[in-house]
């Protein structure tokens, strides 16, 4: 096989994952897969800026995977909110709400927009310029997702 079909076929074999990613999984899916590459992204970052400055430490790493952790249950407890929230609502008779999904959403979109926001701080501190404009919009996006949650 020449070069020129290996790059069609793993083109094709990228299309087809991503395709059938999607297919199984929806909206959601692409956006549980954002938020843990915002994590890791985020780990490496932030690892590269510790190391950078001279403070990279095992303990360090260690509670910031620990961090990631307690994310990943806050998530898990969402997800399974709205699965309890979604039966209540299918089977309670009179009760004509239909509930899919809500909790869950709204809180990738939180974590994301944290993680997005720790990743600049990052940056930063490895020393690229951050646009302060970038800053502001992701600051005022993630009080959007906390007013709409009746926290702001």
């Amino acid at each position: 096989m020449d070069n020129s079909n290996i790059f069609l076929a793993l083109k094709a074999a990228i299309v087809g994952v991503f395709g059938a990613f999607g297919a199984a999984f929806g909206w959601l899916g692409w956006l549980v897969l954002a938020w843990v590459a915002c994590m890791a992204v985020d780990y490496v970052s932030g690892s590269s800026a510790a190391m950078r400055a001279g403070q990279w430490s095992s303990a360090k790493a260690r509670s910031g995977i620990w961090h990631k952790a307690g994310m990943i249950v806050v998530v898990l407890v969402a997800a399974l909110a709205d699965a309890v929230l979604g039966t209540v609502a299918a089977k309670v008779p009179g009760l004509s709400i239909e509930y899919t999904v809500l909790l869950l959403p709204m809180v990738l979109v939180w974590y994301i927009l944290t993680e997005l926001g720790s990743i600049l701080e990052n940056a930063a501190a490895m020393g690229a310029p951050v646009p302060a404009f970038l800053i502001r919009i992701l600051a005022n996006a993630k009080d959007t997702v906390e007013d709409a949650a009746g926290e702001g």
